[in-house]
């Protein structure tokens, strides 16, 4: 890119409120964690590498439209990685960060930190999808998280999850 690199343009694009509903898809030749994880905070809902094929970028592409989370399988290592050896993460409670959440809404926002998807989390909660939905969505505003990407890096920063 010639005036900005992809996390620039990922900043811009989640900043600006009448892109609201624009989802960023990062496709980059760099599975590093540190990228991933700075892509993530600019509010990329996924990240996906060069080396994919066409149909696992439609696959991406269609995944990301739907409001759900995509990180490549090294990606989500170096991530995890990243996660277990930062200082701040160890044995602490959720922060105050997590009070405006339901208890309901906790329980969702930790299956999703899991990689479920809607459906699964119905199932397992006895919920409908729609019902879960709903959940994500509410924890998405209380947390000003712009997609569930986000929500997942929020409950491994807040240590309401562990790899």
């Amino acid at each position: 890119m010639p005036d900005l690199d992809g996390l620039a343009a990922t900043r811009l694009i989640t900043a600006d409120e009448d892109l609201a509903g624009v989802r960023v898809l990062i496709l980059t030749t760099f599975e590093v964690d540190e990228y991933v994880y700075q892509a993530l905070r600019a509010g990329a809902s996924g990240f996906l590498g060069k080396s994919a094929g066409p149909a696992e970028l439609l696959d991406a592409i269609r995944l990301i439209h739907r409001g759900e989370a995509l990180l490549s399988p090294a990606a989500t290592r170096s991530l995890i990685a990243r996660c277990l050896a930062s200082p701040e993460y160890g044995d602490r409670p959720a922060p105050t960060r997590l009070a405006a959440l339901t208890e309901r809404e906790r329980e969702v926002l930790a299956l999703v930190a899991e990689g479920l998807s809607n459906d699964e989390i119905a199932q397992r909660l006895f919920l409908s999808p729609q019902t879960v939905k709903t959940h994500v969505n509410r924890a998405m505003t209380k947390l000003g998280a712009h997609d569930r990407a986000q929500l997942v890096v929020i409950a491994y920063q807040t240590g309401l999850v562990r790899p």
